[in-house]
This record gives C-alpha cells, sequence and structure tokens, in this order.
C-alpha cells in the first residue's frame, strides 16, 4: 500500500496526466457491456491518443478495469496500455478482482505504487475504496490515516487525491446510492490540507466538476458506456467515450498550483449503448 514511484520532471516544467476509467474488459474481446464492445472502444480511445501526439508523464487507471474479474480482461488492459510507453498506476473499482488484478497488471510491468511523487512540488495519493462484494465504497480507517501521512510527510508539495468511488452526490439517485458511503471523514480528515487541490474519481460514467468543502471533485467519463446525467432511475446516455488530461505546475516565486485539465472523449456515435437496457 505504501509504495512509492517517483515521476521526474524538470525543474518549471508541467507534468501532464492521462486519466482512463472504467474500461470494463472482458476476457472475450468480443464481448460487450449494456451494447457497447468494452475492448474496442478502449483501443478507439487509446487511438485517438496516440493520434493527439501528447506529451505524457504518467497514466492513472481508475478503477473497474474489467467486468468479468478474469485474468484474460487484466492482460487485456496491460496490452492496451502498453501502447502507451509511460509509466502506468491503478486503483481498484467494484468490478476489480485484485488477486487476479495485482499478479497480473505487475507482470505486465503497470505499477501497483499508490504514493506518486511528481517533479518538485506535486504528489498524486491513491486511495482504494473497494468495499468486495457491493458497488458501493468506503476507506478504511488505514486508508485515511496513510493519507494524512502522505499529506503531512510532503506538506509542502501541492496534492491530488484518486479514488473509485465519487464522494460527492452525482445527481443520479440510482448512482448516489453507490457512493463513497464514508465521505464524511474523508473530508473531515482533509480539514486544512490546504496542499490538497483536487479529488479525482471514476465510477459514474460522465464527467463532474464541482467544489466541495472547498476543494475541486471531478469525475471522468468512461472510455465504454456513459451514464445519463441527473436521472432517478438508471439511465443510459449517447455521448461518446471520453477520458481526462490534466497539466500539473506551478507559479511564481510562492511555487502557487496550477492544474489545467481537460475531458476528451471520441469523435463520432461508433459506441452508442442498447438505450434500452434497464441495469447490468
Amino acid at each position: 500500500m505504501e509504495s512509492l514511484l517517483e515521476v521526474p520532471v524538470a525543474e518549471g516544467a508541467t507534468a501532464r496526466i492521462l486519466q482512463i476509467t472504467d474500461t470494463h474488459l472482458f476476457a472475450n474481446k468480443g464481448d460487450s457491456l449494456l451494447g457497447v464492445n468494452t475492448y474496442r472502444s478502449y483501443h478507439a480511445v487509446l487511438n485517438m491518443i496516440l493520434q493527439q501526439n501528447l506529451d505524457i508523464d504518467l497514466i492513472v487507471a481508475t478503477g473497474d478495469l474489467v467486468q468479468d474479474q478474469t485474468i484474460n480482461a487484466y492482460q487485456h488492459f496491460a496490452e492496451g496500455i502498453a501502447r502507451l510507453p509511460v509509466p502506468c498506476v491503478w486503483l481498484p473499482g467494484n468490478h476489480d478482482y485484485q488477486p487476479a488484478m495485482v499478479d497480473t497488471l505487475a507482470a505486465a510491468g503497470i505499477s501497483p505504487s499508490k504514493q506518486i511523487v511528481i517533479g518538485q512540488h506535486w504528489q498524486l495519493i491513491m486511495l482504494d475504496s473497494q468495499v468486495q462484494g457491493v458497488p458501493h465504497g468506503e476507506l478504511t480507517d488505514y486508508q485515511l490515516e496513510w493519507m494524512k501521512k502522505c499529506l503531512d510527510g510532503h506538506s509542502d508539495r501541492h496534492a491530488i487525491i484518486m479514488l473509485h468511488h465519487h464522494p460527492i452526490p452525482s445527481g443520479c439517485t440510482w448512482l448516489d446510492q453507490h457512493s463513497l458511503r464514508n465521505a464524511p471523514e474523508l473530508s473531515e480528515c482533509l480539514k486544512g490540507k490546504t496542499q490538497v487541490k483536487a479529488i479525482l474519481c471514476g465510477h459514474i460514467h460522465q464527467e463532474v466538476d464541482e467544489m466541495w468543502n472547498g476543494i475541486r471533485v471531478m469525475a471522468t467519463p468512461s472510455t465504454c458506456v456513459q451514464f445519463k446525467p441527473h436521472c432517478t432511475n438508471f439511465m443510459l446516455d449517447t455521448v461518446a467515450p471520453g477520458w481526462r488530461y490534466l497539466e500539473l505546475s506551478v507559479a511564481g516565486n510562492n511555487k502557487e498550483a496550477k492544474l489545467q485539465t481537460q475531458v476528451h472523449r471520441l469523435k463520432n456515435n461508433e459506441f452508442c449503448p442498447d438505450l434500452d437496457s434497464d441495469g447490468y
């Protein structure tokens, strides 16, 4: 859990991070989730990232990497990541099976590190919110204490917290039953931690960018199926699969944080889901 990864960035340079989430891959490359072939949508996203020809220092995968909890599905994820020759770190989501996940991704050279120090001025703290066998999330006391140690041990660094489950209401009644159950405890632990500039999550298959007790919280679209925002009951959306790109830097003599981010999406409607689906 305490493993640390150092990502070198030259002084004064911008760190560039790619967040992908909720790939929901299967062992069978031909299988679909709610009408979307997740293997093909994953590689369509990777194709577009490669076409953008961006300089990337780190990839962060924030959970639900597979749908069927198989080793082969994790191997498909790793083979895709290998197309982008930069370090990758990961978090589990509620659909992930960590025994298969840890071993398979490690064998592919994908780092299990959960604290990432970037250059001289930033760190990422990766929290495991998975509660095995249920869709909602929770952070253990150990996770929260470890987060505080990371923040206190590098109090001179700006920080981003990453986890799978959303700590704030998404606006979807059905999804918010499956949120981070102890979000108030997370908020309490972050009181006075002014170096925390953002919290990033996945899980809700849609873009969110809100303030929560003085901290910016962002959710990132899935690389496959999208959930329609502001719905009481389960409903799918027709917007394209997406991912998030972040640039981290500092400015001025005080080294003030600069965080710029943009959600990108595929440019066509090739991956439209089965809108008659009533759940999964």
